[in-house]
């Protein structure tokens, strides 16, 4: 463990806080909107993937990425959007924090885009939707989707993504850390070889996404 005094001084108060980083302009501060914009619908309709960030009732967190082809979340009204749920390795961890808390936290990325779209709302857990229907995708109808009440939606600013220049592809490094079969045999999956393990991460995975 990190010794205290390695560990920096611990910021404790918002007064503290904002001594450092300053207050937000008025329309920074008042930005957040309670409805769908016909901008935010659009955005929606452009985004292939979404992060999101689920508690339980004890605050322990989750933040998990959801994705589709462009225009996965359906749209119910200006206050309501469901997300597709797709086959996964079945820990469901966010689905068993939305059971116990059902605040939700979201941000919908469009690729080579620095600002993002983030929503914060209440979410449900539902199946026998009819909505779903029109989810389907390589013939797959999702058993259940995330419904999320708004309650605040607004943009966000592009300045990580200028930092970190994560859309600029001669800054990309994929193979600066361990491709996924070296990483699920030392973590994950101890007991599969190397060979077994690039085969099922090859070219096939993708094969099997929806199931």
């Amino acid at each position: 463990m990190v010794d205290q005094s390695e560990r920096g001084v611990p910021i404790t108060s918002a007064g503290e806080l904002e001594a450092i980083v300053g207050t937000p302009l008025p329309r920074t501060a008042n930005k957040a909107r309670a409805r769908l914009h016909d901008v935010d619908r659009a955005w929606l309709a452009a985004a292939p993937i979404a992060f999101v960030a689920t508690s339980d009732d004890h605050g322990a967190l989750d933040v998990s990425p959801k994705g589709d082809p462009a225009g996965f979340v359906t749209v119910l009204d200006d206050t309501t959007i469901a997300l597709p749920e797709r086959p996964g390795n079945r820990r469901a961890d966010g689905f068993h924090n939305i059971l116990r808390n059902p605040h939700v936290g979201l941000i919908f990325v469009i690729p080579g885009r620095g600002d993002t779209l983030r929503i914060n709302g209440r979410a449900t857990i539902v199946r026998d939707a009819p909505f779903l229907d029109g989810m389907v995708v390589r013939g797959h109808r999702p058993a259940l989707a995330v419904l999320v009440d708004i309650d605040e939606v607004f943009f966000h600013c592009s300045k990580a993504f200028l930092r970190s220049k994560a859309w600029q592809p001669e800054t990309w490094t994929p193979d600066a850390a361990p491709r996924r079969a070296v990483i699920a045999q030392a973590v994950e999956r101890q007991d599969e070889s190397l060979d077994a393990l690039d085969e099922y991460y090859g070219p096939r995975y993708a094969e099997g996404i929806y199931g």
